[in-house]
């Protein structure tokens, strides 16, 4: 079930006009702190998927206003927008393409230290289980088959718009990057009012 299914996403030009004052909307970004940290639209809180999800009754006393919705493509901000609305704040929107298209579309962006996004990591971890046991299964019959029931898992992926692979990666040290907690969320949305 999806909410708000015919309300527009924003686009990232007009993005760009609601945030040229440093006033607009609030700017939630819910990639992991890993990614967030790596590159965000300035102006944007990390509040991590998970998080919104498991906290989003706490989360809607600081968000009374317009809140746009980020995240790298557009797939976990619509996850976003979903749990929010089911839990009543009505004022959301999704940036259409998510951080790939605000840059594209020549939007700045705050810059750390570079990593892999997660898509780019399932990407690896997918084509090389594939790859490596291909050619096992050239040696030893029957081995092929892992490589058949990871494409089956992107199929999956594809279809209901969620990733297991991913969420698995985004739990590494390496993507989690600094803890982002409701009280740090909370601390940082209140200090923006």
């Amino acid at each position: 079930m999806t909410i708000h299914a015919d309300k527009p996403r924003l686009d990232p030009a007009t993005l760009r006009d609601l945030t040229r004052n440093g006033e607009g909307p609030r700017l939630l970004d819910v990639r992991t702190p890993g990614e967030f940290r790596t590159a965000h639209i300035p102006g944007s809180y990390n509040v991590p998927l998970d998080t919104l999800r498991e906290h989003r009754t706490e989360l809607l006393h600081h968000l009374d206003e317009d809140v746009i919705l980020i995240c790298r493509s557009g797939a976990r901000a619509a996850q976003a927008e979903q749990a929010l609305a089911e839990a009543g704040l009505p004022n959301l929107r999704v940036l259409d393409g998510g951080v790939t298209a605000w840059e594209t579309a020549g939007g700045p962006l705050t810059r750390g230290p570079e990593r892999w996004d997660l898509e780019r990591q399932v990407r690896l971890i997918a084509g090389s289980i594939v790859v490596v046991t291909g050619i096992a299964g050239l040696f030893l019959p029957g081995l092929h088959l892992i490589g058949t029931a990871v494409g089956a898992g992107l199929t999956v992926a594809a279809l209901t718009n969620t990733c297991a692979m991913g969420m698995l990666l985004a739990k590494l040290p390496y993507n989690r990057g600094p803890r982002t907690d409701l009280d740090t969320v909370v601390a940082a949305l209140r200090g923006s009012s």
